[in-house]
C-alpha cells in the first residue's frame, strides 16, 4: 500500500523533446495512480530553445489535467553553447505538433527561473524531493553555484545522461545532455557522491515500437492523450528510421524514461558503483562520460550508473502505465 510517507516527491528537470514526453506522459500516470508526486517542472535549454521547451511541458500538464503545477523557465544558456536537437525532436520539439494541443496556461515571461525553484523546494523539504534530470544540466548547475551544497539536500538525483561502453549519439564519445553543456554535468557530479545515471548503454536497448503505441491507443483510442502519443510516435520513429538509430527496427529510443524506470520499476535495471568523471577540454572527446573498469581498487565513487537492462519487464511496465493514464 502506497502512503503519503513513501510516496517520491519529484521535481522534473527538463527539455521537452520527443522521449522527453514520454517520460512526462509515464510519469503524470503514476502520478495519477498516486504512486509519485510532482512538485515541479523545471525547464531548460537543450532538444530545442528554453522558451519552447517551457511552453511544451505546460501543454503536456494541461494534456493530463496537470494545469496547477509550477513550470519554472531555462537559465541562460552560454553564448558558445551547443546547437540543440531540433533536426531529431521538430522544430517545436513536439514533433511538429504543438499545435494540435490546448495553448500553454504558464507564461514564459512571468516565470520563475528553474534555478531557483529547485533551490526553493529542496530547502522548504531538505531529503524528501527527487530530482530527475532528462535534459542537460545547465539548472542543477546554476542552482549548484548560486547556493553551495543544495543538491545534497535532495533525496536522490537522477539523470539521463553519459555514455560509457558505447557510442555516443551526438558525437563518437559523447551523448548529448553532457556535450550541450559538459562544465554543467562536472558541477553536478561533483555535488554529492551518489548520483544515479542512466546512460546510452542501456537506453540504446529501450525501443518503443509503433505497435506498443497502438497497444497503449486501443484503451481509448478517442482519447486526446492517445491521438497525441501515437502521432508523435509515428514522427519519432520516422527520425529514428531517418538517422538509422534502431538497426531497422520501427521504433524509436525512450531514453528518458529509464529514469522512471528505476525509480519505480528497480528490478529491471543492473547498476555498478562508478567515478564518473566528465572531459569538458577535449577538441574531439568533449562531454565524453568516463570510468575505470580496470580491475583494481576504486576510490572517490560518486555514482552509480545502470549498465544492464530488462527490456521486456521495463516495457511491460511502461506499456501498462500509459493504458492507465489514457483510461482516466
Amino acid at each position: 500500500m502506497v502512503t503519503q510517507l513513501n510516496t517520491p516527491k519529484i521535481i522534473l528537470d527538463t527539455d521537452p523533446g520527443g522521449d522527453d514526453l514520454f517520460a512526462f506522459l509515464w510519469l503524470q500516470s503514476l502520478v495519477k495512480q498516486g504512486l509519485a508526486e510532482l512538485v515541479a517542472v523545471t525547464t531548460t535549454d537543450g532538444n530545442v530553445s528554453a522558451q519552447k521547451t517551457f511552453s511544451n511541458a505546460s501543454q503536456i500538464l494541461g494534456l493530463g489535467g496537470f494545469h496547477h503545477i509550477e513550470v519554472g523557465r531555462g537559465v541562460a544558456r552560454r553564448e558558445d553553447a551547443a546547437e540543440n536537437a531540433a533536426h531529431i525532436h521538430g522544430s517545436d520539439g513536439m514533433g511538429k505538433l504543438s499545435t494540435t494541443l490546448t495553448s500553454a496556461t504558464h507564461a514564459y515571461e512571468t516565470a520563475r527561473y528553474s534555478d531557483q525553484i529547485i533551490i526553493d523546494k529542496l530547502n522548504a523539504a531538505p531529503g524528501e524531493i527527487t530530482v530527475v534530470a532528462i535534459g542537460p544540466l545547465t539548472n542543477l548547475a546554476a542552482a549548484e553555484v548560486k547556493s553551495p551544497g543544495i543538491l545534497k539536500k535532495a533525496r536522490e538525483i537522477v539523470l539521463m545522461a553519459g555514455a560509457f561502453h558505447c557510442s555516443g549519439n551526438v558525437t563518437p564519445h559523447a551523448e548529448f545532455n553532457v556535450w550541450f553543456n559538459p562544465q554543467a554535468a562536472e558541477t553536478v557530479f561533483n555535488s554529492r557522491d551518489d548520483i544515479v545515471v542512466l546512460p546510452l548503454d542501456v537506453t540504446t536497448q529501450l525501443i518503443f515500437t509503433r505497435e506498443m503505441a497502438q497497444a497503449v491507443s486501443q484503451v481509448n483510442p478517442e482519447s486526446e492523450i492517445a491521438k497525441f502519443l501515437v502521432s508523435l510516435c509515428e514522427f519519432m520513429v520516422g527520425t529514428a528510421l531517418g538517422y538509422r538509430e534502431t538497426g531497422g527496427i520501427n521504433g524509436f529510443f525512450v531514453h528518458d524514461a529509464a529514469t522512471l524506470g528505476y525509480l519505480f520499476y528497480p528490478e529491471t535495471l543492473m547498476l555498478r558503483r562508478v567515478r564518473v568523471r566528465i572531459e569538458t577540454k577535449g577538441e574531439w572527446t568533449c562531454g565524453q562520460t568516463l570510468i575505470d573498469s580496470r580491475p583494481a581498487p576504486k576510490t572517490g565513487a560518486n555514482a552509480w550508473v545502470a549498465l544492464q537492462v530488462d527490456q521486456t519487464r521495463f516495457f511491460t511496465s511502461f506499456v501498462e502505465d500509459l493504458k492507465y493514464f489514457i483510461r482516466q
